[in-house]
């Protein structure tokens, strides 16, 4: 007897559907518009150089697909470390003051060109940062993100959470040897020498960025409980040593991969919707609202590199 009324309501959703995309399909032809087309599936592909000399390809880079990790002899530390990645407040909570994960900044488990991608970030490091005006390991830099951006405590260099990280970007670089680096960029160019408008970037945070990140910058949690669109100021936020907390930083990020959704180009239709000057403007009112301090910043740029929009 159930059988019946299960197969009738699955005729009539499908029915629903069908009725939905045809409106959609007469309004995109009454409006003179093309229906967009479906994502590409196909795997992105970068050029691989050689470290000495930028100008030498040496191969092709594939960002791998994530079913690729459980063919790996180390499948469950790197499933884990992604997973750290997604949902680190979640499951790193003693060590995550800010309602953020690790991938709220970098896009897509990171890797997505412009996005802070973690493709480099096996091969890159040890590395000199003015910053800290020292060479800098990746458990240092990894660690420098959860007392900063995620405004937390540092993880224990030699922890199992470490080394799962860890491995999940050593994974997405396992094809280039360290001499060799993935012609991706890390950040996108800004122009510093616009001066910033923070009155017209709040109108700009009102009309791009609300709907998301809430209109004081409290984010969203979806029913759940779990972080859909992270906070962008106030006592959850990342903290004024946190590199998004610097305007030209902010503006780079925000305007290469926000707004999300509103087109059809990109992995997840973001970026290319406003212009230097609009990043700049909303990057400056957001970066400066208010939000934690940072004590540790009295060590910042010991050899005197400050950037001209940092907080402090």
């Amino acid at each position: 007897m159930t059988a019946q009324p299960l197969s009738g309501t699955h005729h009539s959703t499908a029915n629903g559907w069908f009725a939905v995309a045809s409106i959609l399909f007469i309004s995109w032809t009454l409006v003179g518009c093309q229906p967009p087309k479906p994502a590409d599936a196909t795997p992105k592909q970068y050029d691989i150089i050689d470290v000495k000399d930028a100008n030498k390809g040496v191969g092709t880079y594939t960002v791998p697909q994530n079913t690729a990790i459980m063919s790996e002899p180390n499948a469950k530390q790197i499933l884990y470390g992604q997973r750290l990645l997604n949902e680190t407040k979640r499951l790193l909570p003693d060590n995550t003051g800010a309602n953020m994960n690790c991938n709220s900044c970098h896009i897509a488990n990171g890797k997505v060109p412009l996005g802070d991608p973690y493709i480099n970030s096996f091969n890159t490091y040890p590395t000199y940062k003015a910053r800290a005006g020292k060479e800098v390991n990746l458990k240092e830099r990894i660690n420098g993100c959860f007392k900063r951006s995620m405004n937390g405590k540092p993880l224990k260099p030699d922890s199992q959470e470490m080394a799962a990280m860890i491995a999940y970007m050593q994974w997405l670089s396992k094809t280039v040897p360290h001499t060799q680096t993935v012609n991706i960029k890390n950040a996108g160019k800004i122009d510093k020498n616009l001066e910033p408008d923070p009155v017209r970037g709040e109108k700009i945070y009102q009309a791009q960025c609300a709907s998301c990140h809430g209109a004081n910058g409290e984010g969203k949690k979806d029913q759940l409980g779990i972080i859909a669109f992270p906070p962008l100021w106030g006592d959850e936020s990342f903290n004024i040593g946190a590199g998004m907390a610097r305007t030209y930083t902010a503006a780079a990020f925000v305007k290469y991969n926000m707004p999300m959704g509103i087109q059809t180009e990109g992995l997840w239709g973001h970026g290319g919707v406003l212009s230097d000057q609009d990043a700049v403007d909303v990057a400056q009112f957001f970066s400066h609202q208010p939000r934690p301090d940072f004590p540790d910043k009295v060590n910042d740029w010991p050899k005197g590199d400050k950037p001209k929009d940092a907080r402090y």
